[in-house]
């Protein structure tokens, strides 16, 4: 059956990382997890000193997809 669902982005850097995506069915799981992926605990005193290549970027996709080929959480 295909379905929309939202589909969680991480980016490090410019980057987009690697793996099987995660998909939800609730836009507000989706964002809950995104939001926890892009804090960051550290020694920086400023996010402006956090290296390039270490800033993250998270967001939520709309997609299209089969729910009998892809594991979709609640």
């Amino acid at each position: 059956m295909m379905t929309h669902v939202f589909m969680l982005v991480l980016l490090l850097g410019d980057v987009q990382t690697k793996g099987p995506p995660m998909y939800f069915m609730s836009i507000d799981r989706c964002t809950y997890f995104a939001s926890r992926l892009v804090k960051r605990y550290g020694n920086y005193g400023d996010v402006s000193m956090v290296p390039k290549e270490h800033k993250a970027t998270a967001y939520c996709k709309p997609i299209f997809v089969d729910l009998d080929k892809v594991l979709v959480y609640d």
